[in-house]
């Protein structure tokens, strides 16, 4: 396949090399890591082998052309850059799938496309972006991936095949939504929690900052862990989120929360993008990751007091605000 990649992080770069490896056309649209790809490609270092591959880099969309697959990796911050960053890539042929967190973005990209190209991946991965060009993978990496319109058309089983024989466990989802919900099980509290930890445990349960500039060192995921309170607030936030899903009409296993918990135990000290953002100064993905989860709490009646207080303490330590 030809495919695009667009938002060339650790997210786009990891899954974008995988692919390349395997023998796809792969095109990166980047902009700061520009010179530093087309000079020496993208390294990845993993457990499972390093390797280093050079996709065909370019600097705007038209330079790249309509693809088979585009593959979005942008944090939500920017997809008010969609319709800029993704038409010169789409023809009426060409399956459009976000990786992106939350919720809401599949429904950003249906008001450029036709629903039925539309499809969306979640990535259970450990990643970080160690330096321009340069991937660190730390553990896992299953895409679990489904239609935006409807059932799983043909096409996506072949995408699904094109990713698992590039070494990638993937999966097909009939229910995307609700695969949706069971990711901000994890994605809320610990990309939450390990930026708001900086404000302190009484700021998390309160929601309330007093000095938005004098925060301490953000908290990575085996320290949340290592704390019984802390562990506990990570629970009560996951239950708030299956209750909201449950609500919602998504049928999710109470039993995920702790399946969540014992397999983040094994990643060790993990930063959470949402933690490596604020440490750069960086927008933080607020509205599909946290405030859209608990606009849809409130809108089916459901108590989320946690999630409530992580919000107020989120909104005022991003950087943007």
């Amino acid at each position: 396949m030809k495919i695009g990649i667009v938002g060339c992080g650790a997210l786009g770069c990891y899954y974008g090399a995988m692919l390349g490896r395997d023998g796809h056309d792969v095109h990166f649209l980047l902009r700061s890591d520009f010179d530093v790809v087309k000079r020496r490609g993208v390294s990845i270092k993993s457990p499972n082998g390093d390797f280093n591959f050079r996709p065909i880099p370019a600097r705007i969309p038209e330079q790249i052309g309509p693809c088979e697959l585009v593959l979005i990796g942008l944090k939500t911050t920017a997809n008010d850059r969609f319709a800029e960053l993704i038409p010169p890539l789409v023809d009426s042929k060409t399956a459009v799938m976000t990786l992106q967190n939350g919720l809401g973005n599949e429904d950003a990209l249906a008001n450029l496309f036709p629903r039925e190209q539309i499809l969306g991946g979640l990535c259970f991965v450990c990643l970080n972006r160690t330096k321009p060009g340069q991937v660190q993978h730390i553990a896992h990496g299953k895409i679990v991936m489904g239609e935006f319109a409807g059932w799983p058309e043909p096409r996506t089983h072949g995408i699904c095949t094109a990713i698992k024989h590039a070494g990638v466990p993937c999966i097909v989802t009939a229910k995307l939504e609700r695969a949706h919900w069971e990711k901000l099980i994890w994605n809320i509290p610990f990309n939450g929690l390990g930026v708001a930890g900086a404000a302190g445990f009484e700021a998390c349960i309160s929601g309330e900052v007093t000095d938005a500039n004098s925060v301490s060192e953000p908290v990575a995921t085996d320290v949340l862990l290592a704390s019984e309170k802390w562990e506990s607030l990570v629970r009560e936030l996951m239950n708030e989120v299956i209750a909201t899903g449950q609500a919602n009409g998504f049928e999710i296993d109470p039993k995920l929360a702790e399946k969540n918990i014992e397999a983040t135990r094994v990643m060790g000290a993990y930063r959470a993008s949402t933690l490596i953002d604020f440490e750069r100064g960086l927008p933080l993905e607020l509205d599909a990751l946290f405030l859209e989860p608990l606009k849809r709490a409130k809108q089916v009646g459901v108590d989320t007091p946690r999630l409530e207080s992580l919000c107020e303490v989120l909104q005022k330590l991003d950087p943007k605000s």
